[in-house]
């Protein structure tokens, strides 16, 4: 009777310890690297409500299938004029009767009166998909001019801007201090944003230049309170990795890098944009914090047509060549980064299209684990060597039902021949079923990877033993 009692007690013990983990895994953000497409890379600042209907309706007809669901309006959406950016002190606002920034009406025809975004996600959530919007953080400088109330609160914007606290490179906020009012401020704000519908928040000026650990608190709080799911995405990179139990316990997704655009490799002299080749090294120092609910971010696939009004550069299809698109695409998936298409998918091309719809090569980032840099990246800054081991980076990778995954990058500016036992990258059988994902080639039973690569390439095999 003693030894049923007790193990009744042990049973409802651990009832009682696995509900809550049940529930929070039900609960659990992001528990895949988040797939969709951003306006930013194509649109900039000026994005339309038809414009981004359009792309919208590109991703729910071709790409949804695939996986990728989320949609989202990039920067200055409440501005009437972005293409006065450059002459900041004409930039036009509409902001509420509490200092929220709305939708600029004369973009975004359905937001007028109060709606806000709320027309605009119900016609994404129509097709199966989920909203997202960017924000720099902090409170409009307008608010705090008016010193307007913050709304559901007693407080005014006077009791929490920190008018020493400007981003670098945006002059629309004031920082917000840590304080109740400031509390006050984010929950208001993100009451607003899941009445909306919005699924994703992308937040910027906050995860880099500079690091704002006590906002991304006070935002984490916020939507928490909030009482809808959304997605905390922290922006711009790179992250500080001494942060990184900070940046996982508060958002689901931040970026390691500054912005990423099409080209290979930035030069030593400059700090913007950050090339592919630079990625290696950075996306390799982050693998381990890669978990359910936690991606460090590698940035936007600056992939197709980039434009009309690209945020960086001149209209242009991407200048990556067609080896380095899929360098790029192999590293973020392997690496499990999410992969959030930047292109503009009204003018999406056949190629492009295969290239960011390979089944196996999405498999790979959603459902890959164990994933590791298997051999040293370059320093991007160094010369290529004669030796044709050098600037050969291998990645390793373990799917399911078995699969296993191994890339081989040529980093170098020369053609690369190379025959690599598979031993070398801690593959312990003595052959394996082979097969090429991005030739779509079954390549019979290997002990080696061999390849003749053009520079910048990358082989990606499916091992089954």
């Amino acid at each position: 009777m003693r030894t049923r009692c007790r193990s009744a007690v042990l049973l409802l013990l651990a009832a009682a310890i696995l509900a809550p983990l049940a529930q929070a895994q039900q609960k659990l953000l992001a528990p895949t690297p988040p797939m969709g497409w951003n306006s930013w890379d194509s649109y900039g600042l000026t994005i339309t409500e038809s414009q981004f209907q359009a792309n919208v309706d590109v991703l729910a007809a071709r790409l949804k299938p695939l996986g990728y669901q989320y949609a989202v309006v990039d920067e200055g959406w409440y501005l009437a004029n972005p293409e006065a950016a450059n002459h900041p002190q004409t930039l036009q606002y509409r902001i509420d009767a509490n200092g929220r920034y709305l939708p600029a009406t004369n973009r975004f025809a359905s937001a007028t009166g109060a709606a806000g975004f709320q027309p605009l996600a119900d016609y994404v959530h129509a097709r199966g998909l989920k909203f997202g919007i960017h924000i720099i953080r902090g409170i409009s400088k307008q608010a705090v001019a008016a010193n307007l109330p913050v709304a559901n609160s007693s407080f005014h914007a006077a009791d929490l801007a920190d008018t020493s606290d400007t981003c670098p490179w945006n002059p629309d906020n004031f920082g917000v201090q840590d304080n109740p009012a400031g509390q006050a401020w984010y929950d208001a704000l993100f009451q607003q944003y899941a009445a909306w519908g919005v699924d994703y928040i992308k937040v910027d000026c906050i995860a880099s230049h500079p690091y704002k650990g006590d906002e991304i608190r006070m935002i984490h709080r916020a939507i928490q309170r909030s009482g809808r799911p959304i997605v905390l995405s922290l922006s711009p990179g790179p992250a500080p990795l001494d942060k990184a139990a900070e940046v996982a316990a508060n958002a689901q997704v931040w970026r390691i890098s500054d912005d990423v655009w099409d080209r290979w490799l930035r030069p030593a002299d400059q700090h913007f944009p950050q090339g592919v080749k630079n990625q290696f090294a950075i996306i390799a120092s982050w693998a381990p914090q890669v978990r359910p609910g936690n991606w460090p971010d590698a940035d936007m696939l600056p992939l197709g047509t980039l434009g009309p009004v690209p945020g960086y550069g001149q209209p242009r299809t991407s200048a990556l060549t067609h080896d380095e698109q899929r360098t790029l695409v192999t590293l973020w998936s392997i690496a499990r980064s999410p992969l959030f298409m930047g292109g503009n998918l009204t003018q999406l091309d056949d190629w492009t299209a295969a290239l960011i719809s390979n089944p196996d090569v999405l498999a790979m980032d959603q459902q890959g684990h164990d994933q590791r840099l298997a051999s040293p990246p370059p320093d991007p800054m160094d010369s290529p060597s004669s030796d044709q081991s050098d600037g050969l980076i291998a990645w390793t990778s373990n799917g399911d039902h078995g699969r296993q995954y191994l890339a081989l990058f040529n980093t170098t500016n020369s053609p690369m021949r190379f025959v690599v036992p598979l031993r070398r990258y801690g593959f312990t059988a003595d052959k394996y079923a082979a097969r090429d994902l991005w030739e779509h080639k079954d390549l019979g039973k290997i002990a080696e990877a061999t390849a003749a690569l053009p520079p910048h390439a990358v082989l990606l095999l499916e091992l089954r033993h």
